[in-house]
């Protein structure tokens, strides 16, 4: 069965991120974006977890889904073309600092749970190590390699994939505080870390140029801390529709379950370049080198982005393939494609009204952006709103690049194109 994950996410629980992040609205939003398996996130947290147990029941093994009690209000907010079947899997990101190797370290993971019982095991580990009730994402001083230890004695059947890995301030090989080589991170365990994450600053063609990160499958998530952003990236699986479906795509090299990845264009990811956001200043990585890693005119360092630090350890040139590699497709969200034809911000009323409308005469998201014709979209939406996404799924796009916690700044549209494109999308 082919279907879209997406298994890093957050909760109400979590930290500077919306209320709405319930497992109603993220039922809701899977459908709307043509999801199809979502992360619970935050599962550490005791009032999520209560929530969780609650509104869940089993459903293929390793899956639940939402008690018909919560589905039913839902379901008629629901367009027809978007109704379809979405499953839940335990998760929950951990922020560890901690110092090794005579630095101080702050890496995100992300941890994953094949039922309560094992989930439950690893929350009581944890709460006997630090606060889990303050965030949904708790940070702890545990090592990664601790934590990991921790999951593995769990259950055979959970894991850990280390999150966003190139982040500058909280990941794995973070510029700011985190490790050259994964395998410093992980150490002795290293072999039970099987799947990386590449964020939304980087892409699979960046990652393949490490050698070292050949051992690893490539998997894309969103991050999301509000249901609308759920989806903005996923990973594709061909396999059985299960958690040990997943789980062997990821762990066995031979399994060809793990079909591919959609992305954002990395130069949309808040971390890209390199820059200092105080200052409104975003360099590309040969000028922070020009400049010796200072803004010239403050003398204040900048934050080395992912595109600098992906240079910095890559052993091969673009273009290789590692030999796990498996095809990508890099899009940009609908509503942020209708905000650029409108000239407005995507949460603006008339963008999201006409969002709306398409889902309920086309189906998904993900359906729109990467399935339906050209010619069906122009006949339901007009020319323009087609031709921008023909532009997206052929990559040819502009985008000012994210920098130091910005996101990169999407031009699809040329102004003249954009008079045409509000005349045809108010008429929709």
């Amino acid at each position: 069965m082919r279907y879209y994950a997406d298994l890093h996410i957050h909760s109400h629980f979590s930290r500077a991120t919306s209320k709405n992040l319930n497992l109603e609205y993220l039922f809701l939003w899977a459908q709307l974006k043509g999801i199809q398996v979502v992360g619970t996130g935050d599962f550490a947290h005791p009032g999520w977890m209560k929530e969780l147990k609650e509104k869940l029941e089993p459903a293929e093994e390793g899956f639940f889904k939402l008690k018909s009690a919560y589905t039913k209000k839902i379901q008629k907010e629901l367009p027809k073309a978007c109704q379809g079947e979405v499953r839940f899997m335990l998760t929950v990101e951990i922020s560890n600092i901690y110092k090794r190797l005579d630095k101080v370290r702050k890496v995100h993971n992300v941890v994953l749970a094949p039922d309560f019982k094992a989930a439950e095991k690893i929350q009581s580990r944890l709460g006997a190590i630090g606060n889990i009730s303050s965030d949904g994402r708790p940070i702890l001083g545990l090592d990664s390699r601790d934590l990991l230890e921790i999951v593995l004695e769990s259950d055979p059947m959970s894991y850990l994939i280390p999150a966003h890995i190139w982040t500058p301030w909280f990941s794995a090989l973070g510029s700011k505080s985190g490790f050259d080589k994964m395998t410093d991170c992980f150490a002795d365990l290293s072999p039970h870390i099987f799947a990386v994450e590449t964020g939304l600053s980087s892409d699979p063609l960046m990652n393949w140029r490490l050698s070292q990160l050949d051992p690893y499958a490539l998997v894309s998530h969103s991050d999301a801390h509000s249901p609308q952003k759920l989806g903005r990236e996923s990973t594709i699986y061909d396999t059985e529709f299960s958690y040990s479906g997943i789980y062997q795509a990821l762990k066995d090299p031979q399994n060809k379950g793990l079909v591919g990845t959609v992305e954002f264009f990395p130069e949309e990811g808040k971390y890209h370049y390199d820059g200092l956001r105080s200052q409104n200043l975003r360099l590309h990585p040969q000028e922070t080198i020009k400049h010796k890693g200072l803004d010239p005119q403050t003398g204040k360092p900048v934050t080395i982005g992912v595109m600098h630090r992906v240079e910095e350890l890559a052993d091969h040139p673009e273009g290789r393939k590692s030999p796990r590699w498996r095809p990508y497709t890099s899009l940009i969200p609908l509503p942020e494609i209708i905000a650029d034809a409108k000239g407005m911000g995507q949460n603006a009323q008339g963008v999201q009204r006409v969002y709306r409308e398409l889902l309920a005469k086309m189906g998904s998201e993900m359906y729109i952006l990467r399935e339906a014709s050209l010619a069906e979209i122009k006949a339901m939406a007009g020319s323009i709103l087609a031709e921008g996404i023909r532009r997206v799924r052929e990559g040819k796009v502009n985008i000012e690049p994210g920098y130091d916690g910005e996101y990169g700044v999407i031009k699809i549209y040329q102004p003249q194109e954009r008079e045409t494109a509000k005349e045809q999308l108010v008429l929709f």
